[in-house]
């Protein structure tokens, strides 16, 4: 009798523990489940947005490809520009090496009436 009891009284300290267990296993079980709906809703987001940021790729490389054809064009024009200024400083430098050979080419006399009369 007293090692029925015994077993009696160890069985009844196993439920709690089968209970604790069970009860941890369903929970693990939800959480499982849990993280597939989780995951599932996930990759149905991704899908749902997968046109939308393609568009929004398409919209980006559009505007850099503008942006960028804007910058040559300005980098075309600065540049003709440049020359343009080049061309000029050039043909004013020319103008005035001109101006000043003809006048070491006179002769002293008219060169000296020359600056007399621009000093009048």
């Amino acid at each position: 009798m007293v090692s029925k009891a015994q077993e009696r009284k160890a069985a009844l300290r196993r439920i709690p523990e089968k209970a604790i267990l069970s009860e941890v296993r369903h929970m693990v079980e939800e959480m499982q489940t849990l993280n597939r709906k989780l995951e599932e809703t996930e990759a149905a987001i991704e899908e749902y947005f997968k046109p939308i940021d393609k568009e929004a790729e398409i919209i980006v490389k559009m505007q850099l490809d503008g942006e960028e054809k804007a910058m040559k064009e300005m980098m075309a024009t600065m540049h003709k520009q440049a020359l343009f200024e080049k061309v000029e400083a050039e043909k004013i430098a020319n103008m005035q090496n001109a101006g000043t050979s003809q006048q070491h080419d006179q002769d002293p006399a008219s060169a000296s009436a020359t600056s007399h009369a621009q000093m009048r």
